[in-house]
């Protein structure tokens, strides 16, 4: 076979793959926000994408693992979201920028909220496996190391403080978004983005009066 002709059937044999794993991807999330993990099945993600359910398998060995891909994906658009808000930003802004990154991020796109707080579960605490949830919380720690990093500028912090801090903070924005989301903040005439602008304040003043103390 001639060398050209082999490429090109590669190519079209890659495309096909690509193609039917993002129907997959597109049904998972369809199935999930309908069943969450624990009702979902690849046979009704296979129904719902409208393929045989051996093909998922062929993608995917388990619900769990493609739930993880989907995790995955949206962890790493996020940790590009924040990176890009920090860039050629001065110093002392970043802090404000990567926070209000994170929020937009999720504001803009609920579904990536539900995925990642397993919002179907009714919040109760959901696993994986072991391995899955140690590369999704590497995953997920990345974003938070962005955020950490905007605090360095503003204050001699240690490794310590500027976890907590930073796990601080991004609770506080997860919760804005919680609020919001269940129209809690609108019913207090307030938003989200309001509350992590003041969440933000109020910590740049703690660090600013830390930097002055040091």
């Amino acid at each position: 076979m001639p060398a050209d002709l082999a490429t090109a059937r590669q190519g079209r044999r890659a495309a096909v793959k690509a193609f039917k794993r993002e129907a997959i991807l597109k049904a998972a999330r369809s199935v999930f926000s309908r069943d969450g993990l624990d009702g979902a099945t690849l046979r009704a993600i296979a129904a719902e994408a409208g393929i045989a359910v051996g093909t998922v398998y062929l993608h995917y060995p388990s619900k769990e693992a493609l739930y993880a891909d989907m995790l995955a994906g949206s962890l790493a658009d996020l940790l590009k979201s924040l990176r890009e808000a920090v860039t050629n930003v001065p110093e002392k802004e970043r802090l404000l920028a990567a926070a209000l990154a994170f929020y937009r991020f999720y504001r803009e796109r609920p579904d990536d909220l539900y995925l990642g707080l397993y919002l179907a579960q009714g919040l109760k605490p959901v696993g994986l496996t072991a391995e899955l949830d140690r590369l999704l919380n590497g995953r997920l720690i990345q974003c938070y190391t962005v955020l950490g990093e905007g605090m360095r500028h503003l204050a001699p912090m240690d490794a310590e403080a500027i976890r907590a801090e930073t796990v601080s903070l991004a609770a506080g924005i997860t919760g804005a978004l919680v609020l919001e989301a269940t129209g809690r903040l609108k019913i207090l005439g307030d938003s989200g983005e309001a509350v992590v602008r003041r969440q933000v304040e109020t910590l740049g003043m703690r660090l600013e009066r830390l930097r002055l103390s040091a």
